[in-house]
């Protein structure tokens, strides 16, 4: 067995958090389905499950996707001020 260096424990702070084999942002919606067990809740999980398991298909985690997400969104022109003052 190799013997693990005591400075080697930041390795481990970027990986994605998980919760067994699934994401961990899967978590909450699962987690509002044990509170609050209806249909439509099970529904909701599932759903948030799938798009996790897509997202992690393509290779997305979802800070990535939302970024990706909030630069399609802005579009091309990118403003040094705000949009406000900018016709002043």
């Amino acid at each position: 067995m190799a013997q693990i260096p005591v400075n080697s424990h930041w390795r481990d702070s970027a990986r994605t958090p998980r919760f067994f084999v699934v994401d961990a942002y899967a978590v909450l919606p699962l987690f509002l389905f044990l509170l609050h067990i209806r249909y439509w809740t099970f529904a909701i999980a599932i759903t948030a499950c799938l798009f996790f398991a897509i997202l992690e298909r393509f290779g997305y985690s979802i800070p990535v996707f939302m970024r990706v997400i909030s630069t399609t969104l802005s579009g091309k022109n990118r403003y040094s001020r705000v949009w406000w003052k900018l016709f002043r």
